[in-house]
Order: structure tokens, then sequence, then C-alpha cells
């Protein structure tokens, strides 16, 4: 696996480049939709690829540990064979759900206890279980298991989990070493940036993440609940201290505005769930701003969803027959809005390369922010 840095902006940090993985190429800045059970919801691989143009995907540690199952996944030949992609993927480690099941689960120094969701049982995640299970599923890129704490977040409590976070990575780097790939293609781990808000530990975490050499890194713990101005200096500052001829992947992130602004700060990925999950609650979004399909000003508007943006396999409806669709909750409605969410994700940093590329991403991006903040 091998990251090429090929642009950059003149009048910011934002970058251009390529990360060659054993399943295709991807090309950077990126967004990957969430799959999180092997699935993004309500989307054929095949409207990934052709509608949506998805370069990479995720799939959730935790979920598909539970369901399907590892034995399912092991006999299948992987998840790529399981749900027939051939594109690169990418697997969180469970970290996340450290976080998200708060009331359920219990941290110590050698991993985690939590409680599935499904039917009620106790599981035990270590940084070595997380690699061996992210083996099995067989994902491109595999993220180190980690603690992502919440905001707000106490300055000493921030300050133990970070360093049980950075112990951690070091059991899932030598897990790696004592491991083989499955399934006859490369695997690269990610280490994750964690610290909350405050500066000397964001500092120290980026410092300690540099350190190991990974193909690339990530930063977690952001898009919690934070002010977008405590996002932006974060991610700027962690940013400036990662190795600049390695990927750098921000999670978890975000509205379209968050995603260009943090392009400019120097990331290269991104994921969230925010553009299938709103779409399922009918709010689109546009080169000309956020709709919400469900009010009764689209019921007679019969133009396209986005006349100037991404041409997608929803841009043959109108508003109006979208709104239609929502409003019975017919399952074709939220499917429509899901391709159309993700293909116009994709669509935007699509664009902002191009215009890395051409040298005026800057005030690209300048023009176009105030118009995708924008409430139709």
């Amino acid at each position: 696996m091998h990251f090429t840095l090929e642009s950059t902006d003149l009048a910011s940090k934002a970058r251009a480049g390529v990360l060659k993985t054993d399943h295709g190429l991807i090309e950077t800045p990126i967004f990957m939709p969430v799959g999180t059970v092997g699935s993004v919801k309500g989307v054929h691989q095949a409207e990934l690829k052709q509608e949506i143009e998805a370069q990479i995907i995720l799939g959730n540690t935790y979920h598909l540990y539970l369901r399907p199952g590892l034995d399912v996944l092991d006999a299948a030949g992987g998840l790529h064979q399981f749900i027939s992609w051939d594109r690169p993927m990418l697997t969180d480690s469970g970290g996340y759900q450290v976080y998200s099941l708060s009331g359920t689960r219990k941290i110590n120094e050698e991993g985690v206890t939590f409680q599935s969701h499904v039917d009620g049982s106790y599981h035990f995640f270590t940084p070595e279980r997380a690699i061996d299970i992210q083996r099995i599923i067989g994902a491109d890129i595999i993220m180190a298991f980690d603690e992502c704490t919440p905001y707000p977040c106490e300055y000493e409590y921030a300050k133990s989990s970070m360093h049980m976070t950075h112990r951690w990575l070091k059991r899932c780097f030598n897990q790696m070493d004592r491991t083989e790939p499955k399934y006859g293609y490369e695997q690269a781990l990610f280490p994750i940036v964690q610290g909350s808000v405050y500066n000397d530990l964001r500092t120290e975490s980026a410092e300690t993440i540099a350190s190991f050499e990974a193909v690339g890194n990530a930063i977690g713990g952001l898009s919690v609940g934070e002010p977008d101005e405590e996002l932006y200096a974060m991610t700027d500052l962690v940013a400036n201290i990662l190795p600049e001829d390695k990927p750098r992947y921000l999670m978890g992130v975000g509205t379209p505005a968050n995603i260009l602004e943090c392009i400019s700060l120097g990331i290269d990925m991104f994921d969230c769930v925010m553009p299938s999950r709103n779409a399922r609650h009918g709010m689109l979004f546009t080169s000309e701003g956020i709709i919400n399909i469900k009010n009764k000003k689209w019921e007679k508007d019969f133009t396209p969803l986005d006349p100037n943006g991404p041409t997608t396999v929803d841009s043959m409806y109108s508003k109006a027959y979208l709104r239609h669709l929502i409003r019975v909750k017919e399952n074709l409605g939220i499917q429509i809005a899901t391709i159309h969410n993700l293909g116009f994700y994709l669509w935007l940093v699509r664009e902002a390369r191009k215009h890395i590329q051409a040298g005026n991403f800057t005030s690209w991006k300048n023009q176009i922010i105030p118009r995708l903040i924008n409430r139709l």
C-alpha cells in the first residue's frame, strides 16, 4: 500500500493524492460511504460503483462480529467476497462503539467488556482481538483499537484515556506483526490520534502516532458534539504534525461544509453516516443548499433534485415525486434520497480534487460553502 501526493493548493493546505491498495486506487480527497453491517443501507453495490462512484466503503467491526459472525465471514473468504465488492474497504476497530455503548461497557487496561445490543450477551475486545477480527473481515485498511472520549471531557480523563490508547496501539502493531493477512492481499493498520480538545494532548498524541511510521494515520475523537471551531482547531493542529507523505483520515466528519474546511486543513479521507442517515429522514444535500423534502413547498415542484449537482440515477426524479414517496413511506423514496446524498458527497470531493489540481481550491471553497449551508 502506497500513497502518492500529487498536488497541493497554493492558498491552503489542501492536497490531492492517490492511495494504492491491492483492491484498486483511491483518489484523494475521498469520502467513504458507511456500510455498517456489510451494506450501505438501501443501496446496491452496482449503484455504489456506477451511480455514486464510490472508490472505498466502510464496514463496522463490532456489528460484523455480532452479525453475521466471524465463522460466516471466514467461510465466505472475507467481507469483500461475502458482499461482492471488489474495490477497497476499511473497517473501524470497534473503538467508537466503546464510546457509543457507554451504558453497557466496562474499560480496563486489558480491553473492553461490552453487552451486545442484539441479544444482551457479553463480549470482550482487546487490541489483539480487534486485530484478529479485522484480519478475518479482511478490509484493506484496518483501524487500531482506541477509546473515543466524549465531549465535554475532563482533562485528566482525556489524558489517561489517550495514554491507554497509545499503549493499546503498541499491542495492535505487535499483533499485526505476529499475524498474516488471510486472503492473499495486504492489510494496513492506521493508528488514531486522540486527546479530546486539549492542545497539549492532541500534540502529544499526534507526535506519538507519527512515530509509528504507519502507512496512514487517523484523527479520532472529534465530531462528537464539539463546536465547529474546536473541530477545525484540533484538526489543523494535528494535521500540521502528521507526516505529509501519508494519508490523513478524519473519522466521522461531517457536513459538506465541514469536509471542505477540513480538506483545506490537509485532510485526505472522510466518512460519516450523515448523508445516508439524513436521507432516510428526508433531508437532502444539494449544490444550492439543504432541502427538507417533506416540506409542503416541494409538493408541486417538478424540477430535478439538484439541477446543478451530480448526475446520478436520481436525476430523473422531481422534488415533488420524492416528497410523495417519503411521505407515504415508500422504500424507493429512501433509496433515491440515499443515492442522491451519497452521490452528492462523492461529487463534492471530486470537485474539490479538481480545484486543488487547478490551483484555485480556496476561492472555489469560499464561493460554494455559503450555498451548501443555505436551507432552501
